[in-house]
């Protein structure tokens, strides 16, 4: 890591902060995160589990990072033994999760799903959705009733034209709440989005831009009340 610092032209300053992450232990690394879900997490009224789910994601920096990740990793030790931003994260995570509608998807069942055994078909509907096909084809109603039936499984539900109506309507009141509430996605963005957004560049992963989170919302409705029609 402090090769690729050099060769970027580091400061004195940036070389001595730099030498002390690397001399942390992994274990320490570990608990440094550790301590700061931890305090994010204690008292939270929110789902069981939940804050154990996103303690989950966390940095892994690479052998031999670039300097983006390397800025990205000095940025989040940072925060993270920050006070105000674990109070910051504590009190979005609490408005947003702790009542409906976040609770019903904080909880393990619905939560585990949408990251999980969902994450592939909801792929598969996302990228139907960007290719422009029409959300009343019979491909796009395929997904849908394929998204709807994976979700009833793992509610212990069967899977009715009723269900895939109650399930549009939640996807119009997401897609209604991200348009009306900017503000909202502001301090996401400011919290606990900024944890996640480094945790992507450290660890390599593309990043979620969610810039088209809500029209992809409001099409995948439209596709399940067509396959409600057929």
């Amino acid at each position: 890591m402090l090769r690729t610092l050099v060769k970027q032209g580091g400061t004195a300053a940036q070389a001595a902060l730099m030498h002390k992450l690397v001399s942390m232990s992994d274990e320490e690394r570990e608990r440094l995160v550790d301590d700061f879900w931890n305090e994010v997490g204690e008292g939270l009224d929110v789902p069981d589990g939940f804050v154990e789910r996103l303690s989950t994601m966390r940095p892994r920096l690479p052998e031999d990072p670039s300097a983006a990740q390397l800025e990205a990793w000095i940025e989040l030790a940072d925060l993270v033994q920050d006070q105000r931003f674990r109070a910051a994260v504590r009190s979005y995570l609490q408005d947003v999760y702790g009542t409906f509608p976040g609770s019903s998807l904080a909880a393990a069942p619905v939560w585990d799903f949408i990251h999980e055994d969902g994450a592939k078909i909801g792929e598969e509907v996302v990228a139907a959705y960007r290719s422009g096909l029409a959300p009343d084809s019979p491909r796009a109603c395929e997904l849908v009733v394929r998204m709807a039936g994976a979700a009833a499984d793992a509610m212990g539900a069967q899977s009715t034209t009723e269900q895939r109506e109650r399930l549009a309507r939640a996807f119009l009141l997401v897609e209604q709440l991200r348009r009306e509430d900017s503000q909202e996605e502001e301090r996401y963005d400011a919290t606990h989005g900024r944890y996640l957004s480094l945790v992507e560049l450290i660890n390599g992963t593309p990043p979620s831009t969610g810039e088209d989170d809500a029209a992809a919302f409001a099409w995948i409705a439209e596709a399940l009340r067509a396959s409600t029609r057929q």
